[in-house]
């Protein structure tokens, strides 16, 4: 797995099925150039956690602080998007927790407003320390994904009844917070709590995630059809009041216009010849 040794390497690991409910994927990155390397890690509304196991990289906040990787470090949940830099000989592995699946590991979730965690709030013992160092001793990614998961087990605890019909609900015509409610006989306010306490963000801030998305989604088709888009028709299909409230998410979560991100794909979709 580390046949390009001068060059940048990054892959996304697959993770078996039954832990398909708790992590989306593991990522893998090392930069074994004589160069610094950025990228810009987009909002997912994920908690991760990052090993690494060379030099530190580091990532910059929305007030443009640079905060360096030492062992591990946990961020989430992703409600923006941030540049971090890899330099020469970094090698980081990435944990990607799905939906309430950081809350059913540790119980205490991060207050929304927060991005970086930190682990020794979250458990008794410097758990991750010690994970780190036995994973420090492997050279193959797959072998520590392995003992990652192994690791995970006994944290896993039984799933909350209202976080699992949350992350399940079926039907996205229907508001979940009120059909939840009324079908657990409780009210709104508490199925509101329920769903900040459990995955760390309110179902408000996540439908205005998922409007974002589809809109993202018909963007890219558009680039990649060399198409123009009426952006009255989108502003309508994407359920936005007007295309300022676009032009405003897209600024929160990217930090571009919809027509600056239009043009930077149709740019990857129709480079020039």
């Amino acid at each position: 797995m580390r046949e390009n040794k001068l060059k940048y390497n990054n892959y996304r690991i697959e993770i078996p099925s039954r832990f398909k409910e708790v992590f989306t994927h593991f990522y893998f990155a090392e930069n074994k150039t004589n160069e610094l390397i950025s990228k810009t890690l987009l909002p997912s509304y994920q908690t991760i956690l990052i090993f690494n196991f060379g030099e530190k990289p580091y990532l910059f906040s929305k007030q443009n602080t640079r905060i360096k990787v030492d062992k591990y470090l946990i961020l989430g949940p992703i409600k923006q998007a941030f540049d971090y830099a890899l330099p020469p000989n970094t090698e980081i592995l990435t944990i990607n927790f799905k939906d309430d699946a950081f809350y059913r590991f540790f119980s205490n979730t991060t207050s929304s407003e927060n991005l970086i965690i930190n682990p020794e709030d979250l458990v008794s013992e410097d758990c991750f320390g010690a994970l780190w160092y036995e994973l420090s001793k492997m050279d193959d990614s797959k072998a520590r994904v392995d003992h990652i998961l192994k690791f995970s087990e006994p944290y896993l605890v039984k799933r909350n009844k209202i976080a699992e019909e949350l992350a399940n609900f079926p039907d996205p015509a229907l508001n979940p917070i009120k059909s939840i409610a009324s079908q657990n006989n409780v009210s709104q306010r508490s199925i509101q709590l329920q769903h900040k306490k459990h995955f760390g963000y309110s179902a408000k801030e996540h439908n205005r995630y998922q409007r974002f998305l589809k809109a993202i989604d018909l963007i890219q088709k558009v680039a990649s059809n060399a198409s123009k888009v009426d952006w009255f028709e989108l502003v309508a299909e994407c359920g936005y009041y007007d295309q300022s409230q676009l032009i405003n998410d897209f600024k929160n979560y990217i930090h571009l216009t919809p027509t600056q991100y239009l043009k930077f794909q149709q740019d990857i979709c129709n480079p020039i010849s």
